[in-house]
């Protein structure tokens, strides 16, 4: 039995799937966030649908939502106190809180700050010890295949996607340091109203439990080029597939 069967099992956890995990999806409204828990739900995972707003939540596939601010620190901490005190672990950390501004500009920078990299510093702090304690904690966080090639019209987004994927890379790095059986993920994509793109990430954050917690810690997935394969084959000429 690998370190994601183990741990501490509840009788509705099955090991090596979602199933029975406590799974908080932040960005719960976006199209991405949507994708993902609906697929996480359909693995039976118990997922808490987290978004700013509470009409982005209407029409989510999750087990409960809330509607919070991640941003501040004693809000999200006090609502992590009532999810442990009704949870009996939290095994999950999915990530998907975004936005978009291109260029340079100062007022654009702090916007995206907030919204990229401080909600996670600021929700991953939080639940960091939970997902240790879990068992087969894992946390993921959506970043941008730009970051690889930047460009001075999105200076202020690659630069927050870029230390959004540091900081996941340090709590990486901690776990297998200490040798917790918890993984941080970094998927990568173009855009994720591109075709296809949703339907590959939520099917990945869904599969995260079927990996064992060495090869998936600290990992790079990028999911752009899968779509971008996907995209070229369906150009390609249809070959006689029969007589």
């Amino acid at each position: 039995m690998t370190d994601d069967a183990a741990g501490a099992l509840t009788p509705d956890v099955v090991a090596g799937s979602a199933r029975g995990r406590t799974v908080v999806v932040a960005g719960a409204g976006g199209v991405g966030g949507r994708a993902v828990c609906a697929a996480l739900t359909a693995a039976g995972a118990h997922v808490v649908a987290v978004g700013s707003r509470a009409e982005s939540l209407t029409h989510v596939e999750a087990a409960e939502t809330a509607v919070l601010d991640l941003a501040d620190p004693e809000a999200v901490a006090a609502w992590a106190r009532e999810l442990r005190s009704r949870q009996p672990s939290i095994d999950g950390v999915l990530h998907l809180v975004g936005g978009w501004r291109g260029g340079s500009g100062f007022d654009d920078f702090a916007w995206l700050e907030r919204r990229v990299l401080t909600t996670l510093r600021v929700l991953s702090r939080e639940l960091r010890d939970d997902l240790a304690a879990s068992g087969a904690g894992r946390l993921a966080i959506v970043s941008s295949a730009s970051v690889a090639a930047p460009k001075w019209g999105m200076a202020n987004y690659v630069t927050l996607k870029a230390a959004a994927e540091m900081w996941v890379q340090a709590i990486a790095g901690t776990w297998r340091a200490k040798h917790e059986p918890a993984a941080a993920v970094t998927f990568i994509v173009g855009a994720l109203d591109d075709a296809g793109v949703t339907e590959l990430l939520a099917t990945a954050c869904a599969g995260l439990w079927s990996l064992p917690t060495e090869e998936v810690n600290g990992a790079l997935i990028d999911l752009s080029r899968a779509t971008e394969s996907a995209s070229e084959s369906a150009t390609e000429p249809a070959t006689d597939q029969g007589e």
